[in-house]
């Protein structure tokens, strides 16, 4: 009977192993996944900045990956470059492709995009091509685009005209009207010097005495 017992402990202890041992298989399989997994996620995280902001956002417009890889690598700010781009395609009738250049070689994307989506609302989209000209011409984008839509809301002008009248203005408004005279150069190290008119020296007259030679 004591026998019985024994044998009967004892399957049950080999069975509870065995039932352990294949509980615990799949659990440690487990998080030797995750922890191969999880690393490659974290890197990836940290990898999403500004450049693949970028590209993303370039794609979604309909750019082309080698026009986008070298667009977001060429751009001093990726993130402004991309959402130039994509606000220009979105808010306009200009394409993303035509967008391109012009986001890419302004000096701040940001300002173009907003300068050219003001002039096209105002201009009913009669002069997309000039638009992107003008706004990336101009060296205050956003001050131009004012301009063109606030003449053109109150004033009954052609859209050109208002265009060139507005690039004339806040182009001179930065650079400044030159005089017809250029101002005199002096060479290095020298110093002005003041000329002066010199006075007579008056002759003092001393009267003779009477009486003498």
């Amino acid at each position: 009977m004591l026998k019985s017992k024994k044998a009967v402990s004892k399957g049950q202890n080999k069975q509870g192993s065995s039932t352990f041992g294949i509980v615990t298989v799949p659990v440690l399989a487990i998080a030797g996944l995750l922890t191969a997994i999880l690393p490659d996620m974290a890197i990836a995280a940290s990898y999403r900045n500004d450049y693949s902001i970028c590209a993303q956002g370039l794609l979604k417009a309909g750019i082309t990956p080698e026009a986008a890889s070298q667009g977001c690598a060429n751009a001093l700010r990726p993130r402004d470059f991309g959402a130039c781009v994509v606000k220009i395609d979105r808010q306009t009738e200009i394409t993303a492709a035509d967008a391109l250049s012009y986001c890419g070689r302004a000096r701040r994307p940001e300002e173009l995009a907003t300068c050219v989506v003001g002039v096209s609302s105002i201009t009913k989209e009669a002069i997309n091509p000039s638009a992107l000209n003008y706004c990336g011409r101009s060296l205050l984008p956003v001050r131009f685009g004012q301009c063109v839509v606030g003449l053109l809301s109150k004033i009954e002008l052609p859209p050109n005209q208002a265009l060139d009248t507005c690039i004339d203005g806040s182009d001179s408004s930065v650079i400044g009207v030159s005089s017809s005279t250029p101002p005199t150069l002096l060479p290095t190290g020298s110093s002005p010097s003041l000329e002066t008119t010199p006075v007579p020296t008056q002759q003092q007259f001393i009267p003779t005495q009477p009486g003498t030679n």
